[in-house]
């Protein structure tokens, strides 16, 4: 008997420790992070993050933003080099005080900057936005890069009359940065008709029957030396849709998102000594939070 209560305790003994041993290798894979972008800690000069659809599932009102990405906060402040982030739109579901001002103490536990490219509901109210934060179109530079923010919802997902000024006189001076990332919320590349027409975009409200991204917006960049990112997050709220990353000459169109389930995600972006960037996906849902890995 002896001999067995022994055996049984030796036994318990065991699968504790083996389930600590689980434990700890769980948190150094799934949980930590930084050290698991593609990008290793120390060649990072810096990195960003961008989130779209941040309100989440489409009929919910939730406090701050989507669940799964606040329970991201986190990994996202231990990123290496972490330096801002960018919401392309659809940041709350309803555009009141209220629903801004739990966004702002959200945002507000990153302890880093937080720029937004606007949605179609963060404009119900565009008094309100206005006056907290300012005009809906602008640009900023970091590093040795140029970002510009722009607002489609202006004129029915067109870039027309002062916002194209605005865009025309930025990339003026373009020349001088390694790159130039470019963030709004609809994705503008979408045509019933075109190559873009499998991306399940969230919503076309407010759309145009013609729009000027390819006739009018395109060509700026198009024209330009410098590698050209796009992202747009209306995306993966209503459908199952993963990130997409299409590359055209020097012009990345990128669409990520959340709201729906399975493949809700944002994207790192890195940086390196070598001025190479890294689209890194990280999945909201997973157990992995690199299980949808990079955009190539």
């Amino acid at each position: 008997m002896s001999n067995f209560i022994a055996m049984k305790k030796k036994m318990i003994i065991f699968i504790i420790v083996l389930a600590i041993a689980f434990l700890v290798l769980f948190m150094v894979l799934f949980i930590r992070g930084p050290q698991h972008l593609v990008v290793p800690a120390d060649d990072i000069v810096y990195s960003f993050f961008v989130a779209g659809h941040t309100y989440g599932s489409p009929g919910k009102n939730n406090y701050g933003l989507h669940p799964p990405f606040e329970k991201k906060i986190s990994f996202i402040k231990n990123t290496t080099g972490m330096s801002f982030g960018v919401l392309t739109g659809d940041i709350v579901k309803e555009s009141t005080a209220k629903d801004w001002d739990e966004v702002d103490r959200t945002l507000d536990r990153l302890d880093i900057p937080v720029y937004f490219a606007v949605g179609n509901h963060d404009i119900k109210d565009r008094d309100l936005y206005e006056k907290r934060y300012g005009k809906t179109y602008f640009s900023f530079n970091y590093g040795n890069d140029l970002f510009i923010v722009l607002d489609p919802n202006l004129d029915y997902w067109n870039i027309s009359g002062q916002q194209m000024e605005f865009l025309r006189n930025t990339l003026k001076g373009a020349d001088i940065f390694n790159r130039v990332f470019v963030f709004f919320h609809q994705v503008l590349w979408w045509e019933l008709d075109n190559e873009y027409k499998d991306i399940m975009i969230n919503s076309t409200e407010g759309r145009a029957n013609k729009i000027n991204f390819f006739s009018n917006v395109e060509p700026l960049f198009r024209r330009l030396k410098n590698e050209i990112y796009m992202f747009a997050g209306d995306v993966a709220a209503t459908d199952e849709q993963l990130p997409t990353h299409d590359v055209n000459g020097n012009i990345h169109l990128i669409t990520s998102g959340m709201g729906r389930g399975k493949c809700d995600n944002f994207i790192i972006v890195t940086i390196d000594k070598n001025d190479q960037v890294k689209l890194n996906v990280i999945a909201l849902n997973k157990l992995n939070p690199f299980a949808f890995g990079i955009l190539e």
